[in-house]
């Protein structure tokens, strides 16, 4: 029987990752505990009903920052630990404090955005102009000022976030306290099974009955809890809803918009021209593989395969840093080094183990440097995973460096573009090193099966299974875990048609995913990548005025909206030109990759 994955004290500690950078110790992290309660006991009662004159609220903003940038470091230091070994209790414990502790000081601040909301615009313009730092979060109270709620209801509901992210933590709870997958057999073995070692292995294991039989036991083990999970998910949205409704926004989708400052077109647009132009570039890929492969058919446990899996290297932690310094030298030395500092520095958590989280993210406590969460498997799907979050690390550490804490996080439509864009990039070097067509046919296929599979595909089918959820809630109709089945099921059928066949248990898939209880979050990917497959282009034709371009965004946090800000990186947004443009990119790729398969020995 192989072996089943270690747990966390038994992981090598010099791949994971360091901490102290946030806090030396638990000391330090119990001294700023209990400071910042201090700090926002005198906040309160220093501010409380004065802010209405400009330098008065400049200089409240700023002990705001500070009293948001130690509850943020407190934050990370009770929530990351917790994401490597869900099932320890003290962890667990630690985390339930600290969020209660973030729920308090929520409610006691809350007067800050209340107060502010009902200014005149005028008055705060004026502070955007004595304080341009502050001006974009000036610009989002202003497009708020019309949905604001009564004061005590804002500090009821900051007092309530803890209850209101329950949801989600029922769902991790489930999945990774829960949920026990056993084990399968495949050519008489058995192997042991876990909703990260299917995620990261499994899902593309290059042995056909490896990897169905994994599939099969996978499904089974998720459907025992598909009532539960339906529960959890009904609430997220339906709170969502309720919040909605009480901010004055007459369909959630709308409310869930606003923060990004994107329009329901923009919204509707990169959903609806994937799934209809998008499908048949993808049918005729995945059709190729299944040719390529031999197999009987291509099954939805089949789509992650590797085109050419004898060519797929095996990669280690420690090869992984020449492949990442290969890929973002084209940026410059400061950015290279900016990057491959987060290796000396630990700043990835990199072992596989029992109780992580699955999936990977990056985190960014403000004013310390950012961590990386993901489960390492010696393969390429993992380079391609620690390339993108290490794409976050780098707008991260740059818009730190130019912006406060209020302005330095970008809008939620462009913040997945700088990681798709390293995507980008490890796929442009994989391809400058390929000496022969096999080599370059694998590298091609790198770019559509780990990048524009997992974000323009399996994140934009996401996206599209959750308009459809929020359409019911919008008309005030209720769903289970059958009706969420059907959703699913006919999302899939309506992008692969007839080139995939959807093995039972590809109905389940939401049950998958953690971006569901982020509001709308997943489309955002597909709209990233769609901002950085143009300026990469641009990049490879242009040189360094569009390097200089690409690094002017990144360093923009929050400072203009999404739409000004990808004009900064030289791509209109406004246009569904970019979209069509990059799903042309893709058209050509498929036939490159199939024009250089015909012409293998």
């Amino acid at each position: 029987m192989t072996e089943a994955l270690p747990r966390r004290k038994d992981v090598d500690p010099a791949l994971t990752w360091d901490l102290s950078a946030i806090y030396p110790d638990q000391t330090a992290f119990e001294q700023d505990f209990k400071d910042v309660q201090a700090l926002t006991n005198d906040f309160e009662r220093m501010y409380t009903g004065q802010l209405n004159r400009a330098s008065t609220i400049i200089d409240a903003l700023g002990d705001y920052e500070n009293i948001l940038t130690k509850l943020d470091r407190i934050s990370h230091w009770g929530f990351m630990p917790y994401t490597t070994d869900t099932t320890n209790a003290d962890l667990a414990a630690q985390l339930n404090r600290v969020d209660q502790l973030a729920a308090k000081i929520a409610g006691q601040i809350s007067f800050v955005e209340s107060e502010l909301k009902a200014q005149p615009q005028a008055l705060l313009a004026d502070v955007a102009g004595q304080a341009p730092d502050f001006a974009s979060y000036m610009r989002h109270l202003e497009a708020q000022a019309d949905h604001r709620l009564d004061p005590h209801v804002e500090k009821a509901l900051a007092e309530l976030g803890p209850t209101l992210a329950a949801p989600s933590k029922i769902r991790d709870q489930a999945i990774f306290g829960d949920m026990d997958f056993g084990t399968f057999t495949a050519h008489g073995q058995e192997y042991p099974l876990s909703f990260v070692s299917y995620e990261e292995t499994y899902q593309n294991h290059p042995d056909t009955e490896i990897r169905r039989n994994a599939y099969a036991q996978f499904n089974k083990t998720l459907r025992r809890y598909q009532s539960t999970m339906a529960t959890a998910y009904y609430t997220q949205v339906s709170t969502e809803k309720t919040l909605a409704t009480m901010a004055g926004y007459d369909s959630v989708i709308d409310y869930l918009l606003a923060d990004q400052e994107v329009t329901r077109d923009m919204f509707n647009r990169q959903i609806d021209v994937i799934m209809t132009e998008l499908a048949p570039v993808m049918r005729r890929y995945v059709t190729y593989v299944k040719e390529v492969w031999g197999l009987d058919y291509m099954g939805y446990a089949d789509l992650q395969i590797d085109l050419d899996p004898d060519y797929a290297p095996t990669i280690s932690i420690e090869d992984s840093k020449q492949y990442v310094s290969d890929a973002v030298a084209i940026m410059g030395q400061a950015y290279h080094d900016r990057i491959m500092a987060s290796y000396p520095e630990r700043w990835t958590d990199f072992p596989a183990n029992q109780g992580k989280d699955s999936g990977a993210y990056t985190a960014g406590p403000y004013g310390v440097h950012p961590y990386v969460m993901m489960s390492w498997s010696d393969s390429l799907p993992s380079l391609y995973t620690l390339i993108h979050e290490l794409g976050h690390t780098g707008q991260m550490t740059l818009a730190q460096e130019h912006h406060g804490y209020l302005a330095a996080a970008p809008s939620m439509y462009v913040v997945e573009s700088p990681s798709t864009f390293h995507e980008l990039l490890m796929t442009h070097s994989l391809e400058e090193k390929a000496t022969d067509n096999r080599l370059k046919r694998f590298a091609l296929s790198r770019l559509l099966g780990d990048t524009y599979f997992h974000n323009f595909i399996t994140h934009l089918l996401e996206a599209a299974f959750q308009r459809e959820v929020y359409k019911l809630i919008d008309a005030g109709e209720s769903f289970d875990a059958a009706r969420l089945n059907q959703i699913k099921r006919q999302v899939l059928t309506d992008f692969w048609g007839d080139a995939v066949k959807l093995e039972e248990g590809a109905e389940l898939t939401w049950m998958r995913q953690s971006h569901y209880y982020m509001g709308l979050y997943s489309y955002t990917y597909s709209a990233g990548l769609t901002v950085s497959t143009q300026a990469y282009l641009r990049v490879l034709n242009e040189g360094q005025p569009a390097i200089d371009a690409w690094l002017n965004f990144l360093a923009l946090g929050d400072s203009l909206n999404p739409i000004d800000s990808a004009k900064v990186a030289g791509v209109d947004v406004t246009t569904a030109e970019p979209l069509h443009n990059t799903i042309k990119f893709l058209n050509d790729t498929v036939d490159e990759i199939i024009d250089l398969g015909n012409h293998l020995d």
